[in-house]
């Protein structure tokens, strides 16, 4: 077997990547897992009905007429929602069903996580933003973050006037699935935060259990050999610390993770430990969220990836955020 030592590996902490607002809305698609993302593709789970109640209502709305100004003022009140917002927990499909949608949708569109939007502005600013999405058919943003009140603000403000323009949106949410009667609350905060955004929304549950935790119920897999991890893997491959990936982050910007990682088939981390500084966590999380839009796999030496983050965070305001990178990197170490 090969030793780790010989092979030609990249590294993470080495790569300074710049992007530019170009190559933001270039991204601004879904993530090449969604590929072939359709409705007919989609395998509600019989448990759950409000699953193909899902579907059947994304289909609704793809068919639906597309909105004018018009449709915002009272006398036109009884015409199709503008807006659909996807509520349900970890797993469900939600960003299968949203990029379904954008499939579905002709014209100019756009697909991009919430940070991902918020970069965009950061990178040209508001009225940049504006006149770059302007005239979209369908924005859709996947997980709408709902604990930074400034960034919601911006976001509200920005939907605002893409909806005013003739814009059709789209939204998703996690709610943590194992607190009981929690995720029931999600839509209404939701609704609450995007204030004058709310009554433009149709909101839709979907309730289920995470597909990516149906056949491993245990922890991310970590690797009893790295070696052969390496060895193992089809494309380039970058090996790190863990704790030097941590340090690296705080150097890049998220909206330029996502060239952090470009062209790696394989990300090694060496000797995970647990994370105590919520800062550092987050960004972690951001990555995460970059490693699984792409599709990297994950292998890992140390402490299951999935135990990273410690009682005291999944306890306070950010649970959800870390819940969600949980589920994904107990997908990516098995890919």
């Amino acid at each position: 077997m090969a030793d780790e030592s010989t092979q030609t590996t990249e590294s993470l902490v080495t790569r300074t990547p710049t992007i530019t607002s170009a190559e933001i809305v270039a991204h601004l698609v879904p993530p090449r897992q969604f590929d072939g993302a359709s409705l007919e593709n989609y395998r509600p789970d019989p448990a759950y009905p409000s699953q193909a109640e899902a579907v059947e209502a994304v289909r609704s709305f793809a068919a639906a007429p597309a909105p004018t100004r018009r449709l915002f003022t009272r006398r036109n009140a009884a015409r199709p929602l503008p807006g659909l917002y996807l509520d349900g927990g970890f797993g469900v499909g939600k960003t299968h069903l949203l990029a379904a949608l954008w499939h579905r949708t002709d014209g100019t569109k756009y697909f991009g996580t919430f940070i991902e939007y918020t970069a965009l502005v950061g990178a040209v600013g508001y009225q940049g933003a504006i006149t770059q999405l302007s005239g979209a058919a369908l924005i859709c943003i996947d997980e709408f973050e709902l604990d930074d009140p400034g960034d919601t603000m911006i976001m509200t403000r920005l939907l605002g006037e893409l909806a005013d323009g003739g814009s059709r949106m789209a939204a998703t949410s996690n709610t943590p699935p194992n607190a009981l009667g929690e995720g029931r609350f999600a839509a209404s905060d939701f609704l609450r935060e995007i204030q004058a955004l709310s009554g433009r929304f149709r909101t839709l549950r979907i309730d289920g259990t995470d597909y990516r935790r149906r056949e491993v119920e245990a922890h991310a897999v970590v690797a009893d050999d790295l070696s052969a991890a390496v060895a193992a893997a089809t494309g380039p491959v970058s090996a790190d610390e863990f704790d030097a990936v941590i340090e690296h982050l705080a150097t890049v910007h998220p909206s330029k993770y996502v060239k952090l990682i470009d062209g790696l088939d394989t990300v090694v981390l060496r000797n995970v430990g647990p994370l105590h500084d919520q800062t550092q966590a987050l960004r972690f999380v951001a990555f995460v969220d970059r490693l699984y839009d792409a599709q990297v796999a994950v292998r890992a030496s140390g402490i299951p990836l999935d135990e990273v983050f410690g009682a005291d965070m999944l306890a306070g305001g950010y649970r959800k955020k870390y819940l969600r990178a949980m589920s994904r990197l107990v997908a990516l170490t098995l890919l």
